[in-house]
């Protein structure tokens, strides 16, 4: 898909040079306003927020739901979340793990798998 979008992207350009990956209509980069704005409009237009509602989700809540997901996934998977856990963090655009631990805590589900790791550890040590 982000090929595609690339492809498309570049063609619509007259000069595709800018450095980011998604761009403006004008080849610059997007605004943080400007994709919340649109995010307000979509979501206005699926029914996922009513006309005039202030609260409602936001586009942060589709990144945070992608990584309390994927950490999940992985739990029940029985991957090693210790290594994936770098690949999300790197994904998500965190400079260090340790800005993705708070994922951990945000979701029951995932504070129950975390603490089922650390019992393993602490009695593998005993």
């Amino acid at each position: 898909m982000l090929s595609d979008y690339a492809a498309r992207r570049d063609a619509h350009l007259v000069a595709p040079r800018s450095p980011y990956f998604f761009v403006a209509e004008q080849d610059g980069r997007l605004l943080h306003q400007y994709v919340h704005r649109v995010f307000w409009q979509l979501s206005r237009q699926i029914g996922l927020r009513q006309r005039g509602q202030r609260n409602g989700p936001r586009i942060h809540h589709l990144r945070h739901r992608f990584a309390v997901q994927a950490l999940t996934n992985w739990y029940r998977a029985g991957e090693d979340v210790e290594r994936e856990l770098q690949v999300l963090s790197t994904f998500l655009g965190h400079a260090n793990v340790r800005d993705t631990y708070w994922y951990l805590s945000a979701a029951p589900e995932l504070m129950t798998h975390a603490a089922r790791l650390l019992d393993k550890r602490w009695e593998a040590r005993s």
